[in-house]
């Protein structure tokens, strides 16, 4: 059987730009709105799940009382914890810590941010997460409302490339990408 993942972007947040991983971000009117828009012809999902991050969950317990679906938080769908980078915008990085951004850029799995989660832990994380969601929903539709960095992720085994160009992988705010896990949890764009 096949279990297939709407994947959902949280929308813009009132903290703005920046690395914002962990750090418990509300979304601007803007960002309902593009989340809104995203889901505007539901899918015919089967249930909700949802980062705990409020910038997902807020919208996902909406989403779920309007569809009357079942709704279930996931903590390991929560965006990668950038450490002593939380909160600081990339141009302001470029300033302090240019090289070390250049090394996250160039290759995510080998640089990790001062103080933060190696990106092959939460790879690990996020993989266990969709593992687990295959095990107890196969053969249902799922609308899944994280964060970019667990899309990128996802979305780069999707497609098949190089572990380095993770962070090449383009999610908006809002973005709705759909994704089918098989029996080894091997994905598949849709």
């Amino acid at each position: 059987m096949t279990l297939h993942l709407d994947l959902l972007r949280h929308g813009e947040t009132e903290r703005g730009g920046g690395l914002r991983g962990s750090l418990d971000d509300a979304l601007t009117p803007l960002g309902w709105q593009q989340m809104r828009e995203a889901v505007a012809r539901p899918s015919g999902w089967n249930r909700i799940v949802s980062s705990p991050l409020r910038r997902c969950a807020r919208f996902a317990e909406e989403l779920s009382l309007q569809l009357s679906l079942p709704m279930q938080l996931e903590p390991d769908l929560q965006e990668l914890h950038f450490g002593d980078w939380e909160g600081i915008a990339t141009a302001q990085l470029m300033e302090t810590d240019a090289e070390g951004l250049g090394l996250f850029w160039e290759n995510p799995y080998t640089f990790t941010p001062p103080n933060g989660e190696q990106v092959s832990a939460f790879s690990e994380r996020v993989r266990g997460a969709v593992r687990r969601l295959y095990q107890a929903h196969d053969g249902e539709r799922i609308l899944l409302i994280s964060h970019g960095g667990v899309m990128r992720l996802l979305l780069a085994q999707a497609r098949g490339l190089p572990r380095e160009q993770l962070l090449q992988v383009v999610v908006g705010h809002g973005g709705l990408f759909g994704l089918d896990v098989d029996a080894n949890c091997a994905l598949t764009e849709v």
